[in-house]
């Protein structure tokens, strides 16, 4: 499945000719993890269902890779990727709630999904419910204000029903995270703040369905550090941070896919998308 969505990404950024590749590349485990591993509970034919747990993408520009698996999860067909920043879309470039089915909150402005994800989990503990929120950040983001502002005021409420998880991929869109203004020290930053923390590759499966679990479990707010590679899974994109907001050429695209494993001729720029997948 993770590859499926890396997929999506490179084929929809060809086809929209714009977007950001490296970043929804990087939180792909992430994403893969919480929708098909068992984590978020949801039902595609009742997006607004009150009990559904909720995922925020809070750096908004990654939300290809969320507009993927909404996409293999049922939400909509496959073929409405090809839409993506295309005028009067559901798929815009940064999500914008109220458009595709499943998006909990407009994140085009960094900084604020670990608020709005805050609210929500003490929504929820008003309500007696029982849903996880699960907010995915940037790390670049994490030099905002707003989202330590967010993470104190989550230790001193303390909601158990509130995960975040940092995609450290050490690169932001103007440079390297640790020369533009460096994060560290990350995880004693979270832990100062009250949150339960721990740090993992985020690409290895195993160590993220792990870390959700633990965190799912936690006591009080959880921190999820995932270091990870931007632009991961084809190799001319990782580490390369040209690719924060540069899509792929045809050519691009073409070695891409035979990276990943399809053949160019079934997912060319002007190539029919792939059916509709039925949920299981």
């Amino acid at each position: 499945m993770a590859t499926r969505l890396r997929h999506h990404i490179v084929h929809m950024l060809a086809r929209a000719g714009s977007g950001h590749p490296g970043g929804s590349l990087s939180a792909v485990e992430f994403v893969t993890a919480l929708y098909f591993g068992g984590f978020l509970r949801y039902d595609p034919k009742r997006p607004d269902w009150r009990d559904r747990d909720r995922f925020i993408m809070s750096k908004g520009h990654g939300v290809p890779v969320q507009y993927a698996a909404l996409a293999e999860a049922g939400f909509f067909p496959v073929e409405e990727l090809d839409t993506l920043r295309a005028i009067d879309s559901r798929l815009q470039g940064h999500p914008v709630y109220g458009t595709a089915p499943g998006i909990e909150a407009s994140t085009g402005s960094l900084g604020q999904g670990l608020s709005i994800g805050l609210g929500i989990a003490l929504a929820g503990r008003l309500d007696r419910k029982d849903f996880q929120v699960y907010v995915l950040l940037g790390d670049g983001e994490c030099q905002e204000g707003q989202v330590w502002e967010a993470a104190m005021a989550a230790g001193h409420h303390r909601p158990d029903n509130l995960v975040a998880i940092v995609d450290y991929n050490k690169f932001q869109l103007d440079g390297a995270v640790e020369e533009i203004m460096s994060i560290e020290p990350l995880a004693a930053k979270w832990e100062a703040m009250g949150w339960a923390v721990r740090e993992i590759d985020g690409h290895d499966l195993v160590q993220v369905l792990d870390a959700l679990e633990w965190a799912t479990a936690a006591t009080g707010p959880a921190c999820i550090i995932g270091h990870t590679v931007k632009g991961k899974g084809v190799s001319f994109m990782e580490h390369e941070n040209r690719y924060h907001g540069v899509a792929p050429s045809e050519e691009e695209l073409t070695r891409a896919l035979e990276e990943l494993g399809v053949a160019a001729a079934d997912r060319s720029i002007d190539a029919d998308a792939a059916g509709a997948k039925e949920v299981q």
